[in-house]
């Protein structure tokens, strides 16, 4: 009897709620994404790799992390990600930074922005041919010294 009662108030509730796509996707998709997750797997690459720079990349200020999370962001999206290592994305994108001295330099620029946006602060740029200012946290030396320790860490992964 109770059975009866409950299909009774559902049928009824049913019938006082205005129809929506989502709704429909929910009453009929009973088992759609059984075994899958909802999440694509670009995502779930992101968000390792992201965790992963969090704990291993030794960046006090922050900014060098922002910007590698927003390139592996960036590399993941257009490109097949192999689940099984979505560590491979971030060894990709340093070894084209270590690569090129131009994108190694565009790195360096951009995180060097984002140091001045986080501590509205204008960004100390270094200048080819001469000293980086002592107080510079982001020099193209210490950004490929930083770069490759993380690239020797994802070789151990």
């Amino acid at each position: 009897m109770t059975n009866k009662n409950d299909k009774n108030i559902e049928q009824e509730l049913r019938q006082q709620q205005k129809f929506t796509v989502a709704g429909a996707i929910g009453r009929a998709g009973k088992g759609l994404m059984k075994g899958a997750s909802p999440i694509s797997v670009q995502e779930q690459a992101c968000k390792i790799l992201q965790q992963w720079i969090q704990g291993h990349v030794p960046d006090p200020s922050g900014a060098l992390k922002e910007i590698l999370k927003r390139r592996v962001q960036a590399a993941a999206y257009p490109n097949d990600i192999d689940p099984q290592n979505p560590y491979s994305i971030l060894c990709n994108l340093i070894e084209t930074l270590l690569a090129s001295e131009y994108q190694l330099k565009e790195f360096v620029r951009q995180v060097d922005i984002r140091w001045g946006e986080l501590y509205q602060e204008r960004p100390r740029f270094e200048r080819e041919g001469q000293q980086p200012d002592p107080d510079d946290e982001y020099t193209f030396a210490s950004v490929r010294q930083i770069l490759n320790q993380l690239q020797e860490k994802l070789k151990a992964e």
